[in-house]
């Protein structure tokens, strides 16, 4: 096609910006036609690659301008009611996309629909977040440090970690650059803060807040990455905090606070907003950022609960430039479990993050009048409560404590008040309006969907929170005596629960919507109780030392997903030349699946996590650092597997942009079982019933060695690997083998089976899970048991 005129489009551009400035100057008393919600921001897909017109335009933005004037030259009528109309370029994307968001009409966007250079025109969307002791929890600091994981890689000095978040709280300690070397040459982000706290540490910090209407004034993204909320502050210290000693949470679970790389940068990008969550066209002007920018990780605790194509969805794209760069990506699952099929990032090319318990607790337990001691957990934790047996009673209304018209001295005063979780108040709120009342202290009963995992508050009065199961012996106890008495026992932090960890009942589950032969979520990490930096704790108490003030904990795949982050950039640092891929790969072949009662993990609901709950395990860094075989992709290693999943050219070369155009019809597609993923995911749901799955390994690990197969599945499975052994003679040196799947008698109609193949050598076992349906997971996704 031809372009459009550049020297009448310059001058059009030239009338659209100048009426646009002072159309903002006005803006309180302008009246115009398209002002009254008829502009939407839409991101416009672009078919042409800026490398076509190069000649013409200075750079990508005057060439997206210039397309976006072609619009406004075609309706070239509407420009005396509102030539403002043609300023509104919001983003103009240079790598994670080929296109830009702008703020358009119904009208313009279908005058875009006739251009040769128009895919898709995708209106907004909003997406959300994802909402100390875990370093020696997971082996990061080993017997005298060096024998640990940080010991061997330096704590992922000179790692750059790129934070998308909410944004952050300057000069809170977890962010202290005291130790910490000067950023690697190839930084070329900045910090919007003063001198005072942009340091080695935070050395980058950015707000993404409405950035198009100020860049239209010529000012530079004024808005600083400032906030109150506690959720990036949070996920960056968990990430890469510096060590701070003395931290606590209300005087709980005392130590040295540090982050998974504390030796690693921290660069924030603000992209959710109280006032409008993380908007769609933020994100990827971000990531469009962060690479270019130099980060070597991005963590993402945001997403979209509602499964999107990959080919307009900002985090698989974004997510697939960065890899394609060499930036591994850690992304949050979601928090939308226990129901099947809810897990949010999905594309393979992200390590997508379950969240499940730490071995810490904060324990109080309600010791009842005949004697049976039972645990709960609480955040306030009284010196001095005289421990004595007191009345135990119900509330009078409903059972929630959330009606303050019964909650009267009469009936509380003095008196331990049992309250079921789930009414109009809060676990906090019902313990301020108890105290109000005069109670002596509150047990409050989990609801029973959340299982056996507690989330303590800093409550306004003594109090414990007890599970479900727990609150049922409460009852029955209760209803046994007509004269029920308890005993509130403050234990403090307790360390080596040997239940943990346990998946929490809000982590996402599989199987993923968008490519269901790829097991979705890919990992476990520390989601619930994670102590890290906020701005200030929540509750209603005052922290009981000026540390506290500083630390909260939080629950969420948000907190979990810092975690991977902050271990991948540990092993960045350790092996530098590996992809996104290898790492990836390292840290699921290496995840272990029991307790720490060497029992099989367990869901919330007390019975055995299955691999659509946990992924292929819990994280284990020290074996992810020396993981022998890694499952190794290269971004072009995708676009065939996109062409297996039907996308079209156009949603491929989305995608993939800025490598050079695909077409589908030139490449052999890869189906998905047969992408080199880590895991294995195999229907048996069409005659005759066999499935055979291709993988390559390369070896990572000592250059002579061998390994051999071990199958662990079910006896309604036969799997048999060829070749059954693999020999290596180098490092680097690739092996193919393939795994042919079958049932064993008569096939089962519905359901699932795992199993597991390992790869054994004398130093290393590389364990792929197996998960097999016997039918299509979009069919049904109640089968979704053993």
């Amino acid at each position: 096609m031809d372009p459009p005129n550049p020297t009448r489009l310059a001058a059009l551009l030239s009338l659209c910006v100048a009426v646009f400035l002072l159309a903002s100057l006005l803006a309180s008393t302008a009246v115009a036609h398209n002002d009254h919600g008829l502009h939407r921001n839409y991101l416009i897909i672009v078919r042409t690659p800026y490398e076509y017109d190069r000649d013409l335009f200075k750079d990508v933005s005057s060439w997206h301008a210039s397309l976006l004037a072609s619009v406004c030259d075609m309706a070239e009528e509407e420009l005396d009611k509102d030539p403002s109309a043609m300023a509104r370029l919001i983003y103009s994307y240079r790598h994670v996309v080929n296109g830009f968001a702008a703020r358009l009409t119904d009208e313009e966007v279908r005058a875009m629909e006739s251009k040769d250079w128009f895919v898709k025109a995708i209106p907004e969307k909003t997406y959300r977040l994802m909402t100390t002791h875990t370093p020696q929890m997971l082996g990061l600091t080993g017997k005298a440090f060096h024998g640990g994981l940080w010991g061997k890689s330096n704590m992922g000095e000179g790692i750059i970690i790129g934070v998308l978040d909410d944004g952050i709280r300057p000069g809170h300690p977890s962010f202290d650059a005291t130790g910490m070397k000067p950023p690697p040459a190839k930084w070329k982000g900045r910090c919007d803060f003063n001198s005072s706290v942009c340091n080695n540490k935070l050395i980058g910090a950015r707000s993404f807040y409405e950035s198009a209407k100020w860049k239209w004034q010529g000012i530079d993204d004024p808005v600083l990455p400032v906030s109150e909320g506690s959720h990036g502050t949070h996920t960056s210290s968990t990430a890469a905090g510096a060590f701070v000693p003395g931290a606590n949470v209300m005087g709980n679970g005392l130590g040295t606070a540090s982050g998974m790389a504390p030796r690693a940068h921290i660069a924030l990008y603000q992209v959710c907003f109280e006032d409008k969550g993380c908007d769609r066209d933020d994100i990827l002007a971000a990531l469009d950022d962060a690479v270019e920018e130099g980060v070597d990780v991005l963590s993402l605790s945001l997403g979209d609960d509602e499964a999107g194509d990959f080919a307009y969805d900002p985090i698989a794209l974004g997510g697939y430039t960065a890899i394609m760069k060499g930036v591994f990506v850690s992304a949050a699952g979601g928090n939308m479990g226990p129901g099947h099929a809810t897990v949010a990032n999905e594309a393979p090319w992200l390590l997508t993050v379950a969240a499940a318990t730490t071995d810490r607790r904060f324990v109080v337990s309600v010791k009842l009048g005949n004697g049976v001691e039972l645990d709960g957990e609480s955040l306030f934790q009284p010196k001095g409560f005289l421990g004595m047996q007191r009345p135990l009673v119900r509330d009078l209304s409903d059972g929630t404590c959330s009606d303050e018209k019964v909650l009267t001295p009469q009936h509380v005063g003095g008196k331990i008040v049992v309250c079921d979780a789930g009414g109009n108040f809060t676990a906090l709120e019902m313990g301020a309006a108890l105290r109000e009342a005069g109670a002596a202290g509150m047990v409050v009963i989990n609801i029973q969907e959340l299982g056996s995992v507690i989330q303590p508050k800093a409550h306004a009065l003594p109090a414990s929170q007890v599970p479900f199961s727990v609150g049922q012996k409460i009852r029955a106890y209760m209803n046994s005596t007509g004269d029920a008495t308890g005993e509130l026992i403050f234990k403090g932090t307790v360390l080596g629960n040997r239940d943990s960890p346990v998946v929490a009942a809000f982590s996402s589950r599989g199987p993923s919507k968008q490519n269901q032969g790829i097991l979705k979520p890919d990992i476990t990490g520390p989601g619930v109780n994670i102590i890290a930096g906020v701005p200030r704790p929540a509750g209603l108490m005052a922290p009981p030392n000026p540390l506290a003030a500083h630390f909260d904990i939080l629950s969420g795949t948000s907190m979990a997903t810092p975690h991977l982050s902050g271990i991948a950039a540990v092993i960045k640092k350790a092996n530098p030349t590996w992809s996104p891929a290898a790492i990836k790969s390292a840290l699921i072949t290496t995840a272990v699946t029991t307790d720490h009662r060497r029992k099989p993990i367990a869901a919330h609901d007390g019975y055995p996590a299955n691999l659509l709950t946990l992924g292929a395990g819990f994280v284990n860094p020290m074996k992810a650092l020396r993981p022998g075989l890694v499952y190794d992709l290269s971004a072009a290693d995708y676009v065939p597997y996109l062409c297996g999943l039907r996308y079209s050219d156009h949603e491929i070369n989305s995608i993939i942009h800025p490598l050079p155009p695909v077409s589908c019809a030139q490449m052999p597609a890869v189906e998905q079982k047969d992408l080199n993923y880590p895991s294995i995911t195999a229907f048996l749901d069409q005659a005759p019933y066999v499935v055979n799955v291709s993988r390559v390994v390369t070896n990572v690990g000592r250059a002579r060695s061998v390994y051999v197969s071990l199958v662990e599945v079910p006896a309604e499975l036969s799997v048999t690997v060829t070749p059954g052994t693999l020999r290596f003679t180098k490092v680097n040196q690739a092996k193919r083998f393939t795994v042919t799947i079958r049932p064993v008698g008569a096939r089962r109609e519905k359901g699932i089976a795992e199993g597991q193949l390992k790869w054994v050598s004398r130093k290393n076992v590389v364990r792929s899970p197996i998960l097999v349906s016997y039918k299509k997971f979009v069919q049904d996704t109640a089968h979704l048991t053993h």
